[in-house]
């Protein structure tokens, strides 16, 4: 039989670009070659889009741009046509994809954004769809479903640019410092501040402003992290869950990709049945935003082990030592076998 042709979309007009290489390198270099013909679609971080048919170190070295097979590329959005468009020595050369693996962190990637785009198009695609890949990216809409279906959320206050600072002071004080300031809609703790006091507040505002248009101030929950990983369409399985063991701080962009003074244990230090209640939360979680083929839930632990939701990345760090890959690990689940699934799941 001939090989699946998969495009795994990378890179992107994000403050994640970095993140993305890293994630797709170790993508394409895990899928079955036997099964699998990886198709890379480079997005620049200036939003500029091209086929790179070079070694996959380019991608993680950041060099793919200067390489002579990088041509000009689009994805075609002629329903059921399937079709990578490259244009090369002045005309169009077409190369049909079966699947899509958008392999993007953050905006213009997790959020929605390309799945529209390979959904119009009408290939398969490995991964949350539309709807499910913005609302886990807005974290106060996801929040509000959360709650509204029964499960814990933290009090949080949103608000745009045109915004109270009096009510934002008062609802700080009523939570108790202290707090956590966001942006709304971004990824890999990128303008994220932990707030231990009043005076600190409003430069924290300023710094979540540079990664979006609305802000989300949210209180600090006692106890620790746990994430759980999730894969399926309809019936569900889970990963063992994961712990965040913290030194100090919060599990901030430095941490999560360095894990300089953290540790990540999994399975997670915690009884079997907390464990059977985290998963069984993260897949109605899962289900409750409508998210699909795969997704890692995370989730706060408090001392009295009260369950509190924090958010869901429809697109979790993807490298074979990220935390995704890591819960499936040790569920019996190894990384070419994760690829394996999730593209079974963009056909079904």
């Amino acid at each position: 039989m001939d090989r699946l042709k998969i495009a795994v979309f990378f890179g992107g007009y994000s403050s994640e670009y970095s993140v993305s290489l890293e994630s797709a390198y170790s993508v394409i270099c895990n899928l079955d070659r036997k099964k699998y013909e990886p198709v890379p679609v480079g997005i620049t971080e200036q939003g500029k889009w091209f086929y790179y048919g070079g070694d996959p170190d380019g991608i993680r070295h950041d060099s793919w741009q200067q390489d002579v097979s990088c041509v000009p590329a689009l994805l075609s959005p002629e329903r059921g046509e399937g079709k990578l468009l490259l244009f090369e020595n002045g005309g169009i050369r077409e190369i049909k994809i079966d699947a899509a693996f958008p392999v993007m962190h953050g905006k213009n990637g997790e959020d929605g954004t390309i799945q529209g785009l390979i959904q119009l198009a009408g290939i398969p695609l490995a991964g949350c769809n539309v709807l499910a890949s913005a609302l886990c990216m807005d974290k106060d809409r996801a929040h509000r479903l959360a709650e509204f279906a029964g499960i814990r959320v933290p009090k949080a206050m949103a608000f745009g640019r045109v915004y109270d600072l009096h009510e934002v002071l008062k609802f700080a004080d009523r939570t108790g410092y202290p707090l956590f300031v966001k942006p709304v809609k971004a990824g890999s703790s990128y303008g994220i501040t932990k707030v231990s006091d009043k005076e600190n507040l409003m430069e924290a505002i300023r710094f979540a402003f540079r990664y979006d248009n609305e802000v989300i101030v949210e209180e600090a929950i006692p106890g620790f992290e746990v994430g759980c990983a999730v894969l399926g369409n309809d019936d569900l399985i889970t990963g063992e869950v994961d712990e965040i063991e913290l030194a100090g701080g919060f599990f901030d962009f430095t941490e999560k990709y360095t894990l300089k003074t953290s540790a990540i244990h999994v399975p997670a230090r915690v009884d079997g049945e907390t464990s059977e209640r985290l998963k069984e939360t993260a897949k109605k979680l899962y289900r409750i935003l409508g998210c699909s083929g795969f997704a890692r839930v995370d989730m706060f632990l408090t001392p009295q082990k009260e369950i509190v939701f924090n958010e869901i990345n429809t697109i979790p760090g993807f490298t074979e030592h990220s935390r995704y890959p890591g819960m499936m690990k040790a569920a019996g689940i190894s990384f070419p076998e994760i690829l394996d699934r999730v593209i079974a799941l963009a056909f079904e």
